[in-house]
């Protein structure tokens, strides 16, 4: 497979897209909005911006499976599956805040080999294939090289159900704050993790996330020169749903101070 040559296309499929959810965005109608649990909200523009992805994904394998979060398409592939998410960012694009993003990563025998994420308020494409450097709009990015926590700016995010974890994940962010330049809470993994991977942020942590949340940002983060474990320093991020995506160099830092209250 021509890596390069997908990536590509997939680039100007996910501008489309982008462009039909700028439009809505200009004229969306909050009555319109769906609760597909507690505080977990999806409204008529990320279910029809995925279908548009789907329909012209499905062109580029045609047989290849979806992971998707709207779960417009219900389909197992043999060697290949896309993972999507339409609307990174729900919740801000409801209440007409920035930031939020498309997602989306292809896996060839449960490994990732590209992903593309799409910032929309920025106009910034992110994106990388294997064998590639990662991308920002045509130009290269790297992680950051700052040294230690001390000299870090780490993002995060707010878990909206199992609030059973929330005393020691309060714990952690006080840690955290302390020992750091800040935190940032986005309301977008995929735009997190994406920042994590050109720099702007040292490290993302969060736990509750869904596959189609980071699955492109995570495989960019690691292109780019970065780590990702779980909270336990594993691989299993995938199983657990957690992720500590890193520059590499205060991974040591953050999963000692994780692991006091996630171990």
């Amino acid at each position: 497979m021509n890596y390069e040559l997908i990536c590509n296309k997939v680039i100007s499929i996910v501008r489309l897209t982008g462009n039909f959810i700028r439009k809505e965005a200009m004229q969306f109608d909050a009555q319109r909005i769906e609760y597909k649990g507690l505080n977990d909200m999806v409204s008529y523009v990320d279910k029809t911006a995925e279908q548009k992805l789907v329909q012209n994904l499905e062109k580029l394998i045609p047989d290849a499976g979806f992971l998707t979060e709207e779960k417009t398409i219900n389909r197992e592939g043999k060697t290949y599956k896309w993972i999507i998410d339409p609307l990174d960012g729900t919740t801000n694009f409801i209440h007409g805040l920035p930031t939020y993003a498309i997602s989306v990563a292809l896996y060839e025998d449960y490994k990732a080999v590209l992903g593309v994420v799409y910032e929309l308020n920025r106009g910034e494409m992110f994106y990388s294939y294997k064998d590639a450097s990662a991308f920002m709009n045509k130009k290269e990015i790297k992680v950051s090289s700052n040294p230690d926590l001390k000299s870090s700016l780490l993002a995060t995010g707010f878990p909206y159900y199992e609030f059973n974890k929330q005393p020691q994940y309060l714990k952690l962010l006080e840690e955290m704050m302390q020992k750091t330049h800040g935190l940032r809470r986005m309301g977008s993994a995929a735009t997190d993790l994406i920042y994590v991977a050109c720099g702007r942020f040292d490290a993302f942590f969060e736990y509750n996330l869904q596959p189609w949340d980071f699955a492109a940002g995570c495989y960019i983060v690691q292109q780019a020169g970065g780590e990702v474990f779980d909270f336990g320093g594993g691989s299993d991020f995938f199983g657990k749903r957690e992720i500590l995506a890193t520059n590499g160099k205060i991974t040591n830092e953050m999963l000692v101070a994780i692991k006091k209250y996630f171990g």
